[in-house]
């Protein structure tokens, strides 16, 4: 292994067809890895192996950016949910801003609403998930489906705050807050610039957008762009 690849993580990713999932990430933590992750709207269930012990961490969504280590060697796996779709058990607005860690019941398996499940791998995460979703361990809030594809809803606009908040832990405002920095930066790593960015994204100036990116983001949309400009 060189040095340059020790100093980094190996990670690859993918999207999914299911449609309880977002993403799908495995990787194996490098040499001063200690990434700043940006806030999240998703919760994801984090399995990380350490030599012959698995941990298995239920980690809510994120309302600011969160720095995080791990120790060299550690393999991970991630499945990252679509948002309207939570664990009763495990309710979203008691995850924000934490995690939940989940016993486990041997080198192969954890537990999880009382029942012990086998630990999925990178290429069987959607048989995992479908069967969490046949016992009812996992479910996905209708309404908030719905109200996130601008479909009106038959309820006040009390009960679907609520139910955001039960399902993703966040409101529908907080949900558009973080999601307008994320994209903004995405624009950002592809090219785009700052002021394109503003506009884009609907941010009132690039002042507002720097406030935004300082809590979401972690860094400023200056340091975005010259991260992403030709050597």
């Amino acid at each position: 292994m060189g040095e340059a690849e020790k100093l980094s993580a190996f990670m690859e990713g993918r999207t999914s067809d299911s449609p309880y999932i977002e993403m799908v990430w495995r990787g194996r933590v490098g040499q001063n890895y200690a990434p700043v992750c940006p806030a999240d709207v998703r919760w994801n269930l984090l399995f990380v192996k350490d030599k012959d012990s698995v941990r298995v961490t239920a980690e809510g969504a994120t309302t600011q950016c969160v720095p995080k280590t791990q120790p060299e060697g550690l393999e991970f796996l991630v499945i990252k949910f679509k948002l309207g779709v939570f664990v009763p058990y495990l309710p979203a607005n008691h995850l924000l801003n934490g995690d939940a860690l989940l016993p486990e019941a041997n080198r192969q398996s954890f537990w999880l609403d009382g029942f012990a499940w086998q630990l999925p791998d990178y290429e069987n995460v959607e048989a995992f998930v479908d069967r969490l979703v046949r016992n009812d361990v996992l479910v996905t809030d209708p309404i908030v489906y719905a109200t996130l594809q601008e479909q009106p809803q038959p309820v006040s606009s009390r009960t679907v705050r609520r139910r955001f908040l039960q399902a993703t832990g966040l409101t529908p405002a907080a949900i558009q807050q973080i999601e307008r920095a994320n994209r903004a930066a995405a624009l950002l790593g592809q090219g785009a610039s700052i002021l394109d960015a503003v506009y884009e994204a609907g941010y009132a100036d690039q002042p507002h957008m720097t406030r935004s990116f300082k809590r979401f983001i972690g860094q400023t949309p200056a340091q975005i762009s010259r991260m992403n400009q030709p050597a």
